[in-house]
């Protein structure tokens, strides 16, 4: 059983010793913590929007009262247009918790969303991750990490994207070209980036990120509130009691089966 990211992650180089291995469990089990990252990635919309983490630093650490240090940077997301790049698990409840907000939702997604539900929340779909990203104001990135959103926030993406553009990244950090987002903060391309995820995990001390202006970074915790965790034990429990008692793994909880991806590994991944 491992945590899912750092420090056992199951490389070639690893399982390649591992001639025992039967079963390989990631305590993230699958829909256990999909709420818990939704709702930190609207907090960390707000957050940047309404510029609070300046705003806390103003009257914790500088001990500061001038208001208008703190309220320059600081909008209303109503009527902003607002863009998830992936609309899955996560996506989706992010699209459901902005709605109330009265912003104009927009979202990318392969497998586009049935119409009923576009038609109930007012999204706009956009074909392409680039369409989208110029479209918004702000977008929250959801997508998984694969050859094709490798780098995909890069100079040229970065650049494309409205003036003064928030982007929030709760889904990998290897999604974004690092220095890029720097110069992008440096520049005022960007108006700001919070982000739950880095790259490499765990950051070194050094890492640009943990001091680029306009961020508001947390440690990879959106999935780790404590009912999160208490559905990550019960999940686990649940996948050895059935291996054990030799009945059947629910197709859900499976990513890799036989040596090729099955189960949610099969609708979420692919190889090559």
């Amino acid at each position: 059983m491992s945590q899912p990211f750092w420090p056992a992650y199951l490389d070639a180089e690893r399982l390649k010793h591992a001639e025992n291995l039967k079963l390989a469990i990631t305590a993230e089990i699958t829909y256990s913590n999909s709420i818990s990252v939704s709702e930190h990635a609207v907090m960390l919309i707000l957050n940047l929007v309404r510029n609070f983490a300046p705003s806390h630093k103003w009257v914790t650490e500088e001990r500061g009262w001038n208001i208008a240090d703190s309220a320059y940077r600081s909008f209303d997301l109503e009527g902003m247009d607002v863009g998830v790049l992936a609309a899955g698990r996560i996506g989706y409840a992010v699209l459901k918790r902005l709605e109330p907000f009265d912003v104009n939702l927009h979202y990318f997604d392969k497998n586009r969303l049935p119409y009923d539900v576009e038609k109930e929340l007012n999204l706009t779909f956009h074909d392409s991750a680039q369409d989208l990203v110029r479209s918004v104001d702000v977008v929250s990135v959801h997508a998984p990490l694969s050859a094709e959103t490798k780098g995909l926030f890069d100079e040229e993406l970065l650049n494309s994207m409205r003036r003064g553009s928030y982007i929030v990244n709760t889904a990998r950090g290897a999604i974004m070209d690092r220095d890029a987002v720097v110069r992008a903060l440096e520049s005022g391309q960007l108006a700001g980036y919070a982000g739950d995820v880095w790259y490499p995990q765990p950051p070194p001390e050094n890492h640009p990120w943990r001091t680029m202006p306009h961020n508001a970074m947390t440690p990879h915790v959106s999935g780790t509130s404590i009912q999160a965790q208490a559905r990550y034990a019960a999940g686990t429990r649940e996948i050895l009691e059935d291996y054990f008692a030799g009945h059947s793994i629910r197709d859900e909880y499976i990513i890799v089966d036989g040596g090729e991806l099955a189960g949610t590994g099969a609708k979420s991944y692919k190889i090559g």
